[in-house]
């Protein structure tokens, strides 16, 4: 899978495509029928290789979750360019570090003892599997939040804030609200990582979208009404849900790659739900399905 990833992205790179402005018109009506009576506020930004851009919601600061493990991820991935330090170093991480009540396959595997373990493990936690405890260990070894959120500004992108790990996002309901975007700049910055050279070592930026395109996460999302053959490398995020029943968020963002190299960018955000998991997801997978038949 990673070679054709690769080989996918040399041949196609430099391609172009569009949603012509009839299509972004016919996209906001498909859009507002569907989400007719839900009780939830949806964004949506996609922006193709080409630059044309549908937002929808754009205004409004949506609850990343864990979406922001992507962001995280770039910090990272930049430090270690900068020191070259390789994805294969040892990290050694304590027990007490693996947090209780958060979700955490690395603390399953882990239970109750020092361990160590590669940073590439170790992100492959945080990215494919939404580890928590990976996500925090990894804001801590780049230097904390603020270090992140900084780092994200210096790439150009704006409307958005990181300051708060995951641990003080379960830690208190109104923090969750804290870290935010709007979807056109979770849009530009997935672009940004995927167009530029962020990293000299280049099998850094080739291993951060093979973990994307390995998260196991969310297949109902993005990925839910996509055909089999669309390679997509996407970041998901999901909250709990409040005494009333309303969830802060459920999300998903990502690249999308057609069966004939084409590619576009996309962030959907379902923010303050009312309705089912299942229904959140679906309004995810119907929007994807939309914005992809209007690429064909």
């Amino acid at each position: 899978m990673k070679a054709y990833f690769i080989t996918i992205l040399a041949l196609f790179a430099c391609m172009a495509t569009a949603i012509r402005p009839l299509q972004v018109s016919r996209l906001e009506n498909q859009i507002d029928s569907l989400l007719k009576d839900k009780k939830a506020t949806v964004g949506i930004a996609v922006w193709t290789d080409k630059g044309d851009m549908l937002r929808y919601n754009d205004h409004v600061h949506f609850p990343l979750l864990s979406v922001f493990k992507f962001h995280v991820a770039l910090a990272v991935l930049d430090k270690m360019d900068k020191q070259g330090i390789s994805l294969d170093s040892i990290v050694s991480i304590k027990a007490s570090q693996m947090l209780p009540n958060t979700y955490s396959p690395l603390r399953k595997k882990f239970p109750n003892q020092d361990f160590t373990i590669t940073l590439r493990k170790l992100m492959q936690y945080s990215i494919s599997q939404s580890d928590n405890n990976a996500c925090d260990i990894l804001i801590e070894y780049v230097g904390g939040i603020k270090y992140i959120n900084d780092y994200i500004r210096r790439l150009g992108i704006d409307s958005f804030n990181l300051s708060e790990t995951e641990d003080d996002m379960h830690s208190s309901f109104e923090a969750v609200y804290r870290n935010w975007s709007t979807p056109s700049a979770m849009v530009r910055l997935l672009r940004t990582a995927d167009e530029k050279e962020l990293f000299s070592n280049k099998e850094l930026k080739d291993f951060l979208w093979q973990t994307m395109i390995d998260t196991e996460t969310g297949a109902n999302k993005l990925k839910g009404m996509l055909p089999a053959q669309t390679m997509v490398g996407h970041k998901t995020g999901s909250s709990d849900r409040n005494a009333d029943g309303m969830k802060t968020a459920d999300n998903d963002a990502g690249l999308v790659i057609l069966p004939d190299g084409r590619k576009y960018y996309i962030a959907a955000f379902v923010m303050d739900s009312y309705e089912t998991d299942k229904d959140n997801a679906d309004i995810i997978a119907r929007i994807s399905r939309m914005v992809y038949d209007a690429m064909r």
